[in-house]
Protein backbone atom coordinates (compact mmCIF):
# COMPACT_ATOMS: atom_id res chain seq x y z
CA UNK A 1 0.00 0.00 0.00
CA UNK A 2 1.13 3.06 -1.24
CA UNK A 3 2.12 5.84 2.21
CA UNK A 4 -1.20 7.61 3.04
CA UNK A 5 -1.34 11.74 3.21
CA UNK A 6 -1.34 11.60 7.21
CA UNK A 7 -3.32 15.02 6.86
CA UNK A 8 -5.79 16.38 8.84
CA UNK A 9 -7.31 14.00 12.20
CA UNK A 10 -7.53 10.95 9.66
CA UNK A 11 -3.71 10.88 9.18
CA UNK A 12 -3.35 12.29 13.75
CA UNK A 13 -5.34 8.95 14.65
CA UNK A 14 -3.89 6.37 12.10
CA UNK A 15 -0.54 7.53 13.69
CA UNK A 16 -1.31 7.56 17.44
CA UNK A 17 -2.86 4.07 17.00
CA UNK A 18 0.41 2.90 15.28
CA UNK A 19 2.03 4.31 17.90
CA UNK A 20 0.36 2.55 20.75
CA UNK A 21 1.42 -0.69 18.20
CA UNK A 22 5.01 0.01 17.52
CA UNK A 23 5.39 1.80 20.96
CA UNK A 24 4.59 -1.83 22.93
CA UNK A 25 1.23 -0.11 24.54
CA UNK A 26 -0.97 -2.98 21.84
CA UNK A 27 1.13 -6.00 21.71
CA UNK A 28 0.71 -8.76 18.80
CA UNK A 29 -2.89 -10.52 19.37
CA UNK A 30 -4.09 -7.73 22.37
CA UNK A 31 -7.77 -6.53 21.51
CA UNK A 32 -8.04 -2.88 20.82
CA UNK A 33 -11.45 -1.37 22.35
CA UNK A 34 -12.88 0.53 19.49
CA UNK A 35 -15.14 2.74 21.99
CA UNK A 36 -12.35 3.58 24.44
CA UNK A 37 -9.96 4.36 22.41
CA UNK A 38 -12.47 6.85 20.07
CA UNK A 39 -12.88 8.22 23.40
CA UNK A 40 -9.36 8.32 24.29
CA UNK A 41 -8.72 9.86 20.78
CA UNK A 42 -11.13 12.35 20.90
CA UNK A 43 -12.29 11.11 17.36
CA UNK A 44 -15.22 10.60 15.38
CA UNK A 45 -16.33 6.81 14.66
CA UNK A 46 -16.10 7.88 11.16
CA UNK A 47 -12.58 9.04 11.66
CA UNK A 48 -11.70 5.67 13.66
CA UNK A 49 -13.28 3.54 11.13
CA UNK A 50 -11.19 5.06 8.49
CA UNK A 51 -7.87 5.06 10.36
CA UNK A 52 -8.78 1.15 10.84
CA UNK A 53 -9.24 0.49 7.19
CA UNK A 54 -5.36 2.34 6.63
CA UNK A 55 -3.66 -0.13 9.48
CA UNK A 56 -5.86 -2.66 8.60
CA UNK A 57 -4.06 -2.76 4.50
CA UNK A 58 -0.91 -2.15 6.13
CA UNK A 59 -1.07 -5.41 7.92
CA UNK A 60 -1.04 -4.49 11.34
CA UNK A 61 -4.69 -4.94 12.57
CA UNK A 62 -7.76 -7.43 11.88
CA UNK A 63 -11.13 -8.20 13.20
CA UNK A 64 -12.09 -12.13 13.73
CA UNK A 65 -14.95 -13.50 15.22
CA UNK A 66 -14.54 -13.76 19.07
CA UNK A 67 -11.41 -11.83 18.92
CA UNK A 68 -12.94 -8.34 17.46
CA UNK A 69 -10.44 -6.07 16.74
CA UNK A 70 -6.88 -6.72 17.13
CA UNK A 71 -3.80 -6.12 16.21
CA UNK A 72 -2.48 -8.79 14.21
CA UNK A 73 1.05 -11.33 14.36
CA UNK A 74 4.17 -9.33 13.17
CA UNK A 75 4.53 -12.15 10.08
CA UNK A 76 1.47 -9.89 9.11
CA UNK A 77 2.72 -6.69 8.84
CA UNK A 78 3.74 -4.95 5.30
CA UNK A 79 7.04 -3.80 6.08
CA UNK A 80 7.35 -3.22 2.86
CA UNK A 81 5.52 -0.12 3.86
CA UNK A 82 6.81 2.75 3.65
CA UNK A 83 4.79 3.72 6.90
CA UNK A 84 5.24 0.59 8.58
CA UNK A 85 9.15 1.02 8.25
CA UNK A 86 8.69 4.91 9.29
CA UNK A 87 6.65 3.87 12.92
CA UNK A 88 9.62 1.07 13.80
CA UNK A 89 12.47 3.92 13.58
CA UNK A 90 10.11 5.90 15.67
CA UNK A 91 10.45 3.88 18.62
CA UNK A 92 13.43 1.98 20.35
CA UNK A 93 15.92 0.51 17.24
CA UNK A 94 15.46 -2.77 16.68
CA UNK A 95 18.52 -4.72 16.08
CA UNK A 96 17.37 -7.56 13.93
CA UNK A 97 15.31 -4.90 11.88
CA UNK A 98 18.25 -3.16 11.42
CA UNK A 99 20.05 -5.94 10.09
CA UNK A 100 17.67 -7.19 7.80
CA UNK A 101 17.46 -3.87 6.34
CA UNK A 102 21.69 -3.72 5.73
CA UNK A 103 21.25 -7.25 3.99
CA UNK A 104 18.58 -6.15 1.47
CA UNK A 105 20.54 -3.49 0.74
CA UNK A 106 23.70 -5.41 0.34
CA UNK A 107 21.60 -7.40 -1.68
CA UNK A 108 20.22 -4.86 -4.26
CA UNK A 109 21.98 -1.38 -4.17
CA UNK A 110 25.37 -2.69 -5.24
CA UNK A 111 23.75 -4.35 -8.44
CA UNK A 112 21.77 -1.11 -8.74
CA UNK A 113 25.24 0.59 -8.80
CA UNK A 114 26.89 -1.96 -11.67
CA UNK A 115 23.44 -0.95 -13.83
CA UNK A 116 23.94 2.37 -13.51
CA UNK A 117 27.31 2.15 -14.58
CA UNK A 118 25.71 0.92 -17.41
CA UNK A 119 22.64 2.72 -17.90
CA UNK A 120 22.74 6.02 -16.44
CA UNK A 121 21.70 9.26 -18.78
CA UNK A 122 23.35 12.67 -18.71
CA UNK A 123 20.56 13.79 -16.79
CA UNK A 124 20.48 11.02 -13.58
CA UNK A 125 24.46 11.57 -13.17
CA UNK A 126 23.12 15.20 -12.53
CA UNK A 127 20.72 14.21 -10.52
CA UNK A 128 23.23 12.11 -8.69
CA UNK A 129 25.64 14.86 -8.59
CA UNK A 130 23.52 17.59 -7.18
CA UNK A 131 22.38 14.89 -4.64
CA UNK A 132 26.06 14.41 -3.14
CA UNK A 133 26.45 18.84 -3.71
CA UNK A 134 23.98 18.76 -0.94
CA UNK A 135 25.77 15.80 0.87
CA UNK A 136 28.89 18.44 0.68
CA UNK A 137 26.99 21.48 1.73
CA UNK A 138 25.72 19.49 5.01
CA UNK A 139 22.12 21.87 4.74
CA UNK A 140 20.28 18.46 5.38
CA UNK A 141 22.56 15.33 5.24
CA UNK A 142 20.07 12.71 5.70
CA UNK A 143 17.60 14.20 2.70
CA UNK A 144 20.71 14.12 0.09
CA UNK A 145 21.44 11.04 0.99
CA UNK A 146 18.15 9.80 -0.06
CA UNK A 147 18.29 11.61 -2.86
CA UNK A 148 21.06 9.98 -4.13
CA UNK A 149 20.02 6.67 -3.13
CA UNK A 150 16.69 7.36 -5.21
CA UNK A 151 18.72 8.76 -7.91
CA UNK A 152 20.86 5.66 -7.75
CA UNK A 153 17.78 3.48 -8.22
CA UNK A 154 16.56 5.51 -11.20
CA UNK A 155 20.08 5.59 -13.09
CA UNK A 156 19.93 1.48 -12.90
CA UNK A 157 17.49 1.78 -15.42
CA UNK A 158 14.71 -0.93 -13.96
CA UNK A 159 11.11 -0.09 -14.09
CA UNK A 160 10.81 -2.49 -10.98
CA UNK A 161 13.93 -2.15 -9.03
CA UNK A 162 12.84 1.42 -8.51
CA UNK A 163 9.53 0.37 -6.94
CA UNK A 164 11.89 -0.50 -4.10
CA UNK A 165 12.59 3.32 -3.14
CA UNK A 166 9.37 2.72 -1.02
CA UNK A 167 11.29 0.20 1.37
CA UNK A 168 14.86 1.63 0.59
CA UNK A 169 13.95 5.28 1.02
CA UNK A 170 11.71 4.61 4.47
CA UNK A 171 14.62 2.40 5.90
CA UNK A 172 17.41 4.50 4.63
CA UNK A 173 15.91 7.85 5.82
CA UNK A 174 14.95 6.13 9.46
CA UNK A 175 18.39 4.74 9.56
CA UNK A 176 20.46 8.45 8.97
CA UNK A 177 18.29 9.73 11.42
CA UNK A 178 19.22 7.18 13.97
CA UNK A 179 22.91 7.32 13.18
CA UNK A 180 23.19 11.57 13.06
CA UNK A 181 21.32 11.77 16.27
CA UNK A 182 23.97 9.42 17.96
CA UNK A 183 27.13 10.51 16.51
CA UNK A 184 26.79 11.67 12.87
CA UNK A 185 29.05 8.81 11.79
CA UNK A 186 31.87 8.48 9.18
CA UNK A 187 31.32 11.24 6.70
CA UNK A 188 29.44 9.88 3.73
CA UNK A 189 31.07 11.78 0.99
CA UNK A 190 34.06 10.01 -0.19
CA UNK A 191 31.94 6.90 -0.45
CA UNK A 192 29.20 8.69 -2.20
CA UNK A 193 31.73 10.18 -4.30
CA UNK A 194 33.65 6.63 -5.66
CA UNK A 195 30.41 5.14 -5.97
CA UNK A 196 29.67 7.87 -8.63
CA UNK A 197 32.81 8.65 -9.99
CA UNK A 198 32.80 4.63 -10.95
CA UNK A 199 29.23 5.39 -12.14
CA UNK A 200 30.40 8.52 -14.37
CA UNK A 201 33.55 6.52 -15.86
CA UNK A 202 30.79 3.64 -16.79
CA UNK A 203 32.84 1.27 -14.94
CA UNK A 204 30.15 -1.39 -13.39
CA UNK A 205 32.94 -3.51 -11.68
CA UNK A 206 33.99 -0.23 -9.37
CA UNK A 207 30.38 1.15 -8.81
CA UNK A 208 29.65 -2.19 -7.57
CA UNK A 209 32.63 -2.53 -5.55
CA UNK A 210 32.40 0.98 -4.01
CA UNK A 211 28.67 0.62 -3.53
CA UNK A 212 29.94 -2.57 -1.23
CA UNK A 213 32.10 -0.53 0.47
CA UNK A 214 30.06 2.16 1.24
CA UNK A 215 27.19 0.02 2.54
CA UNK A 216 29.89 -1.56 4.89
CA UNK A 217 30.90 1.46 5.95
CA UNK A 218 26.87 2.43 6.84
CA UNK A 219 26.55 -0.81 8.88
CA UNK A 220 29.81 0.32 11.02
CA UNK A 221 27.85 2.99 12.08
CA UNK A 222 24.79 1.41 13.14
CA UNK A 223 26.89 -1.80 14.93
CA UNK A 224 28.04 1.33 16.89
CA UNK A 225 24.59 2.17 18.47
CA UNK A 226 23.26 -1.61 19.25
Amino acid sequence: MAAYSGRGLHGQTVEAIAAMIFGGEYKEGDALDVVALQERLGVSSTALREAMKVLTAKGLIGARPKLGTHVRPRADWNLLDGDVIRWKFAGRPDPGFLHDLHELRSIVEPSVARLAAQRRTPGQLEELQQALDRMVAADDPVAADLDFHRALLAAGGNELLVRMDVVMGAGLAGRDRLVHAANGGDDPVPSHLAVLEAIRRGDAEAAETAMRDLLAKAWRDVEGLL
